[in-house]
């Protein structure tokens, strides 16, 4: 019973931080709520028994990618998001579009997809360590060496573009 309350709090915490997140007109102020965002998903994780994703959630997404998106924003000396006059029809029919939308994908990930078990909190022993070092090195062996790849050729594109801003 308590897990199913945390897991309501924290999933409330972070669909909220999400929408705060695209509503933000203050870039530092959306990087705050993906922070919040990846620490409500680490909590998730916890719950669900995935101790290592949890920590590794924090450490890689709510540390060091967090701080990179933070020193992007002030290199960039980014300011506040201008606003942009929205024609009538977005004002009007935005919201309701969006909500027949979201209906209709509940309806048809329902009607498509089998029923499924309900989550048992803390049952999943697929988070491991061990488990996740077994998969990334025999089953995703070649797309973690492609992301690996293209990690570092973004890397040495913010370098050759801070050096273009520097002269």
């Amino acid at each position: 019973m308590v897990d199913t309350i945390l897991f309501i709090i924290f999933a409330i915490v972070a669909i909220v931080s999400g929408f705060n997140l695209v509503l933000q007109k203050q870039p530092i102020a959306s990087a705050l709520s993906l922070i919040g965002v990846m620490g409500s998903l680490a909590v998730l994780y916890l719950l669900l028994g995935a101790e290592f994703l949890a920590m590794a959630q924090m450490i890689v997404y709510g540390g060091a990618v967090m701080v990179l998106f933070v020193l992007v924003i002030m290199l960039l000396n980014a300011g506040r998001e201008k606003s942009s006059a929205k024609s009538w029809f977005a004002q009007i029919a935005g919201l309701p579009l969006l909500l027949c939308l979201v209906a209709l994908l509940g309806f048809l990930i329902r009607a498509i997809l089998p029923p499924m078990r309900s989550v048992e909190f803390g049952s999943w022993v697929g988070g491991t360590a061990e488990h996740i070092g077994q998969l990334l090195f025999t089953t995703y062996l070649l797309p973690f060496e492609v992301i690996s790849i293209l990690i570092l050729i973004a890397i040495l594109g913010a370098v050759v573009l801070a050096q273009k801003e520097l002269d």
